[in-house]
């Protein structure tokens, strides 16, 4: 049962990835259709990612009430039916209007079936997920590219697309009890009542230690990548006086390296940490920069973009993996949510920000802004590492104090049954009258351990002796 549920959360990573393209590879044939400006497909993209970003903040909510088994199918079918509307649009309206659904189902489901498998499955899963998602994102544009090239609009290749994935919902609801299922291996023994914990606000996640530190990590992540994906082609053409052909083979080779890094990432897993691996795809991101940097020519730039590719392949699933270790597992889907929404408004906000310096200033500055971003990105989850340092050291002094105030309460306790029963009162401050009088106690014999809490002298208590301390 644990492996076929596997099997269907792969599936659905695969059909993360299909629709994500398809945009871009059907904009140059939709907006002459539409008698619009070839910018406007930057307005779609908005509206999708605005809705990605509302269920991504409320997928925390949503996934302790419902369950990630039931947010994954609705969220999938929410996806399906927006891209059946896509294929039955003839107006730039009534694209824009579908595109809602289309964001607010795709966000749920990125955060629902990450936080669960970051709860219940290894670090090379989430790598291979990813990997997946790559492939889903390869295979839309060839999709869309058979229907134009049998004489289809490419409304045909959106149908193509909602009815991969409506299938897909199927198989999802058919699948529903496995989600349910107490035999899948939990990496957390607090994982079984995270979905049962009172859902968090923006605001308390916020005030979590290290929750803004890995939320600008995220976002800076997510803005590396596709400022680097939008731009890449466009500098290798403006900067590198590169044709646009070539450049556009050049750069296909940053996703190349995201997909085929994040297969091999899931050997690495084997070896070293989500930290470890972070760390290294961010080593391998400025390697690539460098290149980018060196004033040698095209081959440079060639291997500069594969290895920012190749380094950015762990670092979303590594981040992504390690927030139930640094945050816990009940707090684990509200991080994850809040970290995708970072992850939207640097996708939105950062490659416009880049567009504005080539129009201003010079194409020449893209490996200096990226560098600005992975720069930003490394002190930004050292910091959070450092974050959780703390906490893991102040647990710890807690726990130690603990145990000292324990002994320290329960040894009077203890220590009192070895004790004689009574003794005389020095410097009393009552009248001579009222002073208690103690009768001498016999002389104690030497016991044994064992049998000293069992031994009781014999006396004769007066009427103000106190009892005995057993």
């Amino acid at each position: 049962m644990f492996q076929l549920l596997l099997a269907v959360i792969y599936l659905a990573f695969i059909s993360l990835g299909l629709p994500d393209s398809l945009l871009g590879s059907a904009w140059p044939t939709m907006y002459r259709e539409f008698s619009v400006p070839v910018s406007y497909a930057g307005g779609i993209s908005m509206i999708i990612a605005v809705g990605t970003i509302i269920s991504s903040l409320l997928s925390d909510r949503l996934t302790k009430r419902f369950g990630a088994g039931k947010i994954t199918a609705v969220s999938v079918f929410m996806t399906a039916a927006a891209l059946f509307g896509f294929s039955t649009s003839h107006t730039f309206i009534a694209l824009c209007l579908w595109a809602v659904p289309y964001g607010l189902g795709a966000g749920c489901v990125d955060a629902a079936l990450n936080n669960y498998v970051a709860l219940h499955y290894t670090s090379r899963h989430m790598s291979w997920l990813h990997c997946m998602w790559g492939v889903g994102a390869s295979l839309g544009p060839y999709i869309m590219g058979y229907a134009l090239s049998n004489g289809h609009s490419w409304n045909m290749g959106y149908r193509y697309i909602s009815i991969l994935q409506i299938l897909l919902t199927a198989v999802l609801l058919f699948s529903l009890p496995l989600w349910k299922k107490p035999t899948v291996p939990t990496k957390s023994s607090h994982t079984a009542a995270s979905y049962h914990e009172q859902a968090l606000s923006l605001s308390q996640i916020v005030r979590i230690s290290g929750a803004k530190e890995i939320m600008i990590t995220f976002f800076c992540y997510c803005a590396l990548e596709q400022t680097t994906g939008l731009w890449g082609s466009s500098y290798l053409v403006l900067h590198w006086g590169l044709t646009s052909e070539t450049a556009a083979g050049f750069a296909s080779l940053f996703f190349i390296g995201i997909t085929a890094g994040r297969a091999l990432s899931g050997f690495l897993t084997l070896k070293l940490n989500d930290t470890q691996m972070i760390r290294l795809g961010q080593c391998v991101i400025l390697s690539g920069i460098i290149l980018l940097l060196l004033p040698i020519g095209e081959v440079t730039a060639l291997l500069g973009l594969l290895f920012i590719g190749l380094g950015c392949a762990p670092v979303y699933p590594c981040i992504i993996h390690s927030t139930p270790e640094h945050f816990g597992a009940h707090r684990s889907q509200a991080m994850i949510g809040v970290q995708m929404a970072s992850a939207y408004i640097g996708t939105c906000l950062m490659p416009p920000v880049f567009g504005w310096i080539v129009n201003t200033i010079s194409p020449a500055l893209f490996p200096v802004y990226l560098l600005f971003i992975l720069v930003l990105m490394f002190v930004m989850h050292e910091k959070n590492l450092k974050a959780d340092s703390k906490k893991t050291a102040v647990a710890a002094t807690f726990h130690g104090s603990h145990g000292c105030f324990s002994i320290t309460i329960l040894f009077p306790k203890y220590a009192l049954r070895y004790l004689p029963a009574s003794s005389p009162v020095p410097d009393s401050p009552l009248p001579a009258q009222q002073v208690p009088a103690y009768s001498p106690l016999p002389d104690m014999p030497v016991l044994p351990h064992s049998e000293r809490a069992s031994y009781h002298p014999a006396r004769t208590p007066s009427a103000h002796t106190p009892a005995a301390h057993d």
